[in-house]
C-alpha cells in the first residue's frame, strides 16, 4: 500500500483545487498564502508532478490534479459526514428526498402527523424525480423507484408501482366508458408506457388494438391533473388520489390494479444504519402504509423476487 503524503498538505490540496483559489482555501483553512502554496509544491515533490496551473490570475486543475480531486473531495465529505453523525442527537433536521408523484399526492399529505409524533425533528422536505447523490447533498433519506439495488446504499422495500385507470366523470360520460374494452379506443396519457400493455393483458385483452394517441407528461401528479380536466383516461395509484376519489374529481371505473416489479424504497447511506431519526421514519412510513388497508393490494405488498 502507498504511503499516504502528509494530511495537512492532503487538506490544503482539497481546498485549494475546490475553490481554485490559493488565497481562498489560505482564508478559509486560517493560513497564510505562503503557506497554502509551500503545502502544495510539497505535495508536488512527493508525487513528482504538477497538481496546478495558473490562468488568468486563477489556478486550475492539471490533469494529475484532476485525478487525485474527485476521490479526495469524495473522502473529505465522507469524513465530514462521519464527524457529523456523531452529533447526531444535537442534529435535529431530518431531511427527506422524494419523486414528485409520491411526495406530492402522499407523503405531503402525512408528513404532517410525523412532525407532529416527533416535534423535535425540523422537517426538509424536496420533490425531485432525480437521484439524491448523498456524497453531494445533505439529504438523510430519500424515497427512490427502482428495483433496491443502488451501490453503497441501504434500500428498504416500501410498495410495488401499482395502477388503476382514472378518469373525470365527464370523460366517462362523453365516451359511454362501461367495459374494459371501452378503454382500447380512448385517449390514454402516457398511452405507449408498458404498464398499459400489463394492465390490458391482466385484463384480458390485446394491447395492440389500443389506440395510440394521447398526452406523455413526466409524472403521474400532472397526469392526474389532466384527466380531472377530462384530456384522457390514466393510469394512477389509487392511495395517491384518495381525496380526488373521495370528492368525485377523478372516478376509477374498474376494480382490476395491476402491479409492476419496479418499486418505492426508502434509501440512506449504508454507513448511518441504525441513526435514531432514519429509523424514526422508516418506522412512521411502515404504519402509514399498513393504515392504507384495501387501498394497496396485496401483491403490491410483496417485495419482487
Amino acid at each position: 500500500m502507498a504511503k499516504l503524503p502528509p494530511m495537512a498538505a492532503i487538506r490544503v490540496f482539497e481546498a485549494a483545487a475546490r475553490l481554485e483559489h490559493f488565497s481562498g482555501a489560505a482564508e478559509e483553512l486560517g493560513m497564510t498564502q505562503a503557506a497554502v502554496s509551500y503545502q502544495i509544491r510539497q505535495l508536488e515533490e512527493i508525487l513528482g508532478d504538477r497538481l496546478f496551473r495558473r490562468e488568468n490570475g486563477r489556478v486550475r486543475l492539471s490533469a494529475t490534479g484532476r485525478r487525485l480531486h474527485g476521490p479526495i473531495s469524495e473522502a473529505f465529505v465522507t469524513m465530514r459526514q462521519a464527524f457529523g453523525d456523531l452529533d447526531e442527537e444535537s442534529n435535529r433536521q431530518l431531511s427527506v428526498s422524494a419523486p414528485v408523484s409520491y411526495g406530492s399526492k402522499w407523503l405531503a399529505a402525512g408528513i404532517g402527523r410525523f412532525q407532529m409524533r416527533h416535534p423535535d425533528l425540523a422537517l426538509r422536505f424536496s420533490l425531485t424525480n432525480d437521484l439524491v447523490d448523498f456524497a453531494r447533498n445533505d439529504f438523510d433519506v430519500a424515497i427512490r423507484l427502482g428495483f433496491g439495488h443502488w451501490p453503497g446504499l441501504k434500500s428498504d422495500f416500501l410498495f410495488r408501482i401499482h395502477v388503476t385507470p382514472m378518469c373525470s366523470p365527464e370523460f366517462i360520460e362523453r365516451h359511454q366508458i362501461r367495459t374494459k374494452e371501452d378503454l382500447l379506443r380512448v385517449d390514454r396519457l402516457d398511452f405507449e408506457h408498458e404498464l398499459w400493455a400489463g394492465w390490458f393483458e391482466a385484463a384480458g385483452l390485446d394491447p395492440g388494438l389500443a389506440v395510440q394517441r394521447g398526452i406523455a407528461f413526466e409524472n403521474q401528479a400532472q397526469e392526474g391533473t389532466a384527466a380531472q380536466e377530462g384530456f384522457g383516461v390514466a393510469l394512477m395509484t389509487p392511495i395517491f388520489w384518495q381525496r380526488e376519489l373521495k370528492n368525485g374529481s377523478l372516478i376509477q371505473p374498474f376494480d382490476l390494479v395491476t402491479s409492476s416489479r419496479m418499486s418505492h424504497y426508502v434509501v440512506y447511506p449504508e454507513r448511518r444504519v441504525g441513526i435514531r431519526k432514519i429509523e424514526r421514519f422508516k418506522e412512521w412510513l411502515r404504519e402509514e402504509l399498513a393504515a392504507e388497508g384495501e387501498l394497496i393490494p396485496q401483491e403490491a405488498l410483496t417485495p419482487p423476487e
